[in-house]
């Protein structure tokens, strides 16, 4: 089988026993890799009875009183959860923005559905030349472990010599002394269990979202390092290789990539900030200038930037490397703040110190935390503490734009010290229900997660992708966002735009397309970044140059619409229904300055639209027809009973 190994490594942790397990070709065809193998892993395999709300007619009458909230945080961390990380069909191929992408995947705890995140570095390629198109792990040891791969061979040893070290910490040793290439790891905020903790690929390269590292540090596994050898076969090298100069070219072609080029994801921030697109002081004003331009990426070049750096085979080397030399934030020359850390910290915090940026960003790679759930924490909890109605703050007097206060929560969140720490390390939501006090009109996320640095009231059909994603808020799950703000166009599945932002009708077809290209792109491990100019045919081609599979194009889209509408199945099974496909008060709040002042979705209008085009009942849930007609009898089955 081309561009793949055959089979997945599984490890458990509590027998401390490992096995592979050999898929199906049928099984990767369908659903490629990445979170999409990763979704129908975890379908087949977790036990959803008693764990899903909609059944609580079957629970006892202790358990129904439980809230969502406390049952998720109850399984997401316990060893019964499965944590899965999984490479795609394109890693290790070359491409640019192919090569070297992994998924991580599982029930998220901070907001108890399907959780996932995409991360560079070159962890998946070495997996894939170990041996293993992916790593399941079951079960919770009961001492700090770390699993060691090389070219096969597995073990599973002592990690308490790497807990309570950082993430940048555990890479040099385990690259020194146990002769693996690379490893991903948790810092403390894993350790901690802190609900927005992330995974760490090198310095650098995150799997951010949904909390997927606490769900590691439950099971106290440390980190996973490896070394692989093997060569990978490709359906066709020779087409590849003149697929990745096509790409290249199409890249160097393109304004958006060639800014990412020269300034990083930040080079964006003044041109979002021009169309409305960046929430600023917890999403409550339209537009701050000077705040944008001294966050911007062309103001990190000028004071905090020492070079560009690049995930493998890919030209764009979007990523930042900076240096501060002296004063209060000085920090040794290590990764840079990307877009949505410089507005979650910066202007979402009112905070337009990019010193202080920077070094909070270093902060939150060392603990291992996803920066944009922590400043959006972070600035739910400033605005609650000047409202009034957030007292306990461990005497530290919260207020927007105070760089200094944001920098000693970022520690004490990451430690889940008592007080404000441990508070606000469960997530904005969860933090919420404890504060109480109306404190639910300051919160901006979706199903428990906060929303990325993007405004809908300026682009209504992110507002839909929010509201409808399977991960919560969301901003790459779907490529509705590149396709409504024009960076990127497809009209060989019906994607021509442009679209004008502020306006909602008919933006429901454009994001059920959207979202199955999105399934296809974290299927397959391609970066969104990297691939704004391609098209469809591109991806096509990709796809079926690597596998042989020979999918036309309307195949690759029905297997994209598959895996959403499973990953929509499994949320369903865990209790999501239509009154979660919601957007905060915040964001149906228009503001009344810059380019979106006086604008918001009509989500109630997009939502009935999406209902009837995605093929919904009243209650948010896929008719059973339609499963069947993708192939997910199973999951109909469990959903309606057989």
């Amino acid at each position: 089988m081309k561009s793949y190994n055959g089979k997945i490594l599984e490890v458990d942790l509590t027998k401390k026993r490992f096995n592979e397990l050999f898929i199906k070709e049928e099984v990767y065809k369908n659903y490629i890799g990445g979170s999409g193998l990763a979704a129908k892993l975890l379908f087949d395999n977790y036990d959803f009875k008693g764990r899903t709300l909609s059944n609580r007619n079957s629970l006892s009458s202790k358990s129904e009183l439980l809230s969502k909230d406390s049952i998720s945080q109850n399984y997401a961390l316990s060893p019964e959860n499965m944590l899965i990380f999984m490479t795609g069909p394109l890693t290790a191929t070359k491409l640019p923005g192919c090569a070297t992408r992994f998924s991580v995947c599982g029930i998220s705890p901070l907001t108890g559905i399907w959780g996932e995140s995409s991360c560079g570095g070159s962890f998946g390629v070495q997996l894939k030349q170990a041996g293993f198109d992916g790593v399941i792990i079951k079960g919770a040891s009961n001492s700090p472990v770390y699993i060691k791969i090389i070219d096969g061979n597995v073990e599973i040893k002592d990690a308490s010599r790497l807990w309570n070290k950082d993430t940048y910490e555990v890479y040099d040793i385990l690259k020194r002394d146990e002769g693996v290439n690379t490893s991903v790891s948790i810092g403390i905020a894993g350790e901690n269990k802190v609900l927005f903790a992330n995974i760490a690929n090198e310095p650098g390269n995150y799997a951010g979202r949904c909390g997927l590292g606490a769900v590691m540090g439950s099971k106290k596994l440390k980190a996973i390092g490896v070394k692989g050898t093997k060569r990978i076969e490709f359906a066709d090298s020779v087409k590849i290789n003149e697929l990745r100069k096509e790409l290249i070219e199409k890249q160097k072609k393109n304004i958006a990539v060639e800014t990412l080029k020269a300034f990083g994801t930040d080079g964006a921030m003044t041109f979002y900030m021009m169309l409305g697109d960046v929430p600023i002081k917890n999403w409550n004003l339209g537009v701050w200038n000077e705040g944008g331009d001294a966050l911007s990426g062309m103001a990190m070049a000028e004071s905090i930037l020492v070079k560009g750096r690049t995930c493998l085979g890919c030209p764009v080397a979007c990523k930042r490397v900076v240096k501060i030399d002296k004063g209060k934030y000085k920090m040794n020359e290590g990764p840079g703040p990307e877009y949505e850390t410089c507005s979650s910290f910066g202007t979402l915090c009112f905070n337009s110190d990019l010193k202080a940026v920077a070094k909070i960003n270093e902060l939150c790679n060392m603990y291992g935390m996803d920066t944009i759930s922590c400043g959006g924490t972070i600035a739910f909890a400033i605005e609650c503490a000047e409202s009034g109605i957030l007292k306990d703050t461990n005497d530290l007097k919260l207020s927007f734009g105070d760089a200094d206060v944001i920098l000693r929560l970022v520690d004490m969140i990451a430690r889940r010290e008592k007080g404000i720490g441990n508070l606000l390390a469960d997530g904005s939501k969860k933090a919420s229900k404890k504060i109480g006090k109306d404190s639910e009109k300051f919160l901006v996320e979706v199903k428990g997660l906060e929303a990325p640095m993007h405004d809908p009231r300026a682009f209504h059909g992110l507002g839909l992708a929010y509201a409808v994603s399977n991960r919560g808020a969301c901003h790459v799950n779907s490529f509705q966002m590149w396709v409504e703000q024009g960076f990127s166009f497809f009209p060989e599945i019906g994607l021509e735009g442009p679209y004008e932002g502020m306006i909602s009708n008919g933006k429901a077809e454009v994001n059920a397309i959207a979202q199955n290209l999105g399934s296809i792109f974290n299927s397959a491990c391609i970066c969104f970044f990297a691939g704004i100019p391609f098209s469809a045919t591109d991806i096509l081609n990709c796809l079926n140059y690597a596998t042989a599979f020979n999918y036309r194009l309307e195949d690759m889209m029905k297997v994209g619409e598959r895996i959403w509408y499973l990953k929509r199945g499994i949320n369903n099974l865990l209790g999501i229904k239509r009154e979660d496909d919601r957007l905060p008060e915040k964001i149906l709040t228009p503001t009344t300055e810059g380019a979106a002042a006086g604008s918001v979705p009509n989500i109630k209008l997009m939502l009935n639209e999406f209902y009837k085009i995605r093929g919904f009942d009243k209650k948010g849930i896929p008719k059973k027809e339609k499963l069947e007609e993708l192939g997910l009898g199973s999951l109909a089955d469990n959903l309606y009973g057989k």
